[in-house]
């Protein structure tokens, strides 16, 4: 695509207006379309979840690489290794 054809895409596309909203239009009651309370518990509710979902994994990652250590020091003591080297640090 050469240049002059991508400028003019660029320039028919900043020049094309974007409508927007009329002041006043709106003359419902603004609280019946906002979650209010509800919506908040709700999205609440759920960070709280993740949260503790994103914490319960991280435990259980870890328990499996500690897991995983314990048992190459074991097979490294089994194949008469005399030198244990130490895990490498993430």
């Amino acid at each position: 695509m050469s240049f002059g054809v991508l400028a003019s895409y660029v320039i028919v596309w900043l020049a094309d207006p974007t409508p927007s909203p009329t002041p006043g239009e709106f003359t419902g009651n603004e609280n019946d379309v906002t979650p209010g309370v509800i919506g908040f518990v709700a999205t609440a509710f759920i960070a709280v979840a993740a949260v503790l979902l994103i914490i319960d994994m991280t435990r259980r990652i870890r328990r499996v690489r500690y897991r995983a250590e314990a048992q190459e020091r074991i097979a490294a003591e089994e194949a008469g290794e005399t030198e244990v080297r130490p895990a490498p640090e993430d």
